[in-house]
């Protein structure tokens, strides 16, 4: 019983969603490995349990089984839910904050350590 849990916690795709083919069922992985949850935001839809990622997981392999190519489902997906859809983004201008915000923080966050760290030597001084 509790080995059957860990077993639906760890996978979250259930078996009704599997495609026969082995080949497509790696491709659908793969590209639900991509995908965010839109619910969870940091899951992608391969890890996340909400009905939406469901609904997602199962619309990527009906894509697959229509025959349409890795790229032609992330061009279906961003054009209905946007670049936030994908777990990496495309570097492009109206992606550009998402790629620069993080080096931004990091280098305020050294400054403000610098100044601290000269105000702190300059108390010492004057003492």
């Amino acid at each position: 019983m509790t080995s059957q849990i860990v077993i639906k916690n760890c996978y979250s795709v259930e078996p009704d969603e599997f495609l026969q083919n082995p080949k497509k069922e790696f491709r659908a992985r793969n590209i639900s490995k991509n995908i965010r949850c839109l619910v969870c935001q940091n899951q992608s839809i391969d890890e996340s349990s909400a009905p939406l990622a469901k609904d997602l997981r199962i619309l990527i392999r009906k894509k697959i089984k229509q025959g349409n190519s890795d790229e032609e489902i992330y061009d279906f997906l961003t054009e209905r839910y946007g670049d936030f859809i994908l777990l990496n983004p495309p570097f492009k201008i109206s992606t550009l904050f998402l790629w620069i915000l993080p080096f931004v923080f990091l280098a305020v966050g050294i400054f403000v350590i610098f100044l601290h760290n000269n105000k702190s030597k300059k108390l010492d001084y004057n003492k």
